[in-house]
């Protein structure tokens, strides 16, 4: 399977996802194959975060167990870790802090 270099967002993703993956490949003129997958992967991470925190939005942040305890909602730590993932994502696409137009990613990091 070969991924073509494109800058359009996966399908699959949400469609704030889609707008995150579509500005940043434009801002920064991502367009190589590794540079692309690692956006594509921290878009997935953002959306598994978001669907996680929804879930936590509904059911609160403590679930109560078979004995009636209070426990932390298991997926607390599914939401940080994919929060975490998406951060990392983005550092290893080494942006700069703001989009320089035309010019691309820093020099060296193609």
């Amino acid at each position: 399977m070969t991924e073509k270099n494109t800058q359009t967002a996966p399908k699959h993703l949400s469609k704030e996802a889609k707008e995150i993956f579509n500005g940043l490949a434009a801002d920064y003129s991502i367009d190589d194959i590794a540079g692309l997958r690692i956006l594509r992967v921290a878009c997935e991470a953002f959306d598994r975060a978001q669907a996680c925190r929804n879930t936590i939005d509904r059911d609160g942040l403590t679930v109560l167990d078979k004995f009636g305890q209070v426990k932390p909602h298991p997926l607390l730590s599914t939401e940080r870790d994919n929060r975490a993932a998406f951060l990392a994502g983005l550092k290893a696409l080494n942006l700069d802090l703001e989009p320089v137009k035309g010019i691309g990613r820093p020099p060296g990091r193609k």
